[in-house]
């Protein structure tokens, strides 16, 4: 067996047979990513907009869900984009943040993070602050002054 056969023999099996690798090449000559004008008039849409594999009812990553979840503690409403959705989104977000990872949190147009950093502000009270500076209450704040 030569070498380009044995090379498209892994990626057949790699990709699961031929419709896979038919998608994952697809993929490499996608549509390019949205440029960033596009990308920075969703992330100023709202006041809390996140960029998330799925959608808040239904996450299709354990990152996302955990998004989700913190920001319906704190009763946040925000805006939500599946990147799975669209390439060029997808694309487009990670340049636009430089930021390699999905999902993507921004508040006041500003990138926070993604899923870990989300949670740790959560844990030590910066994210009550920073909705704060935004104008938007948290539920957990009021909480914990009564």
């Amino acid at each position: 067996m030569n070498v380009l056969t044995r090379n498209f023999a892994q990626n057949l099996f790699k990709y699961n047979g031929r419709a896979g690798l038919i998608q994952a090449a697809a993929r490499n000559f996608s549509t390019p990513a949205l440029d960033g004008k596009e990308i920075e008039k969703l992330v100023n849409n709202s006041k809390v907009v996140i960029f998330m594999k799925g959608n808040p009812d239904a996450p299709r990553c354990g990152f996302s869900n955990a998004v989700v979840q913190i920001l319906r503690m704190h009763s946040v409403k925000y805006d939500s984009h599946d990147v799975l959705q669209n390439e060029a989104l997808r694309q487009g977000i990670k340049d636009f943040s430089n930021w390699p990872t999905i999902p993507q949190v921004f508040i006041n147009g500003e990138f926070v993070g993604g899923c870990d950093i989300l949670l740790q502000m959560h844990q030590n009270g910066e994210l009550i602050d920073e909705l704060k500076k935004a104008g938007i209450e948290s539920a957990l704040a009021k909480e914990a002054e009564k």
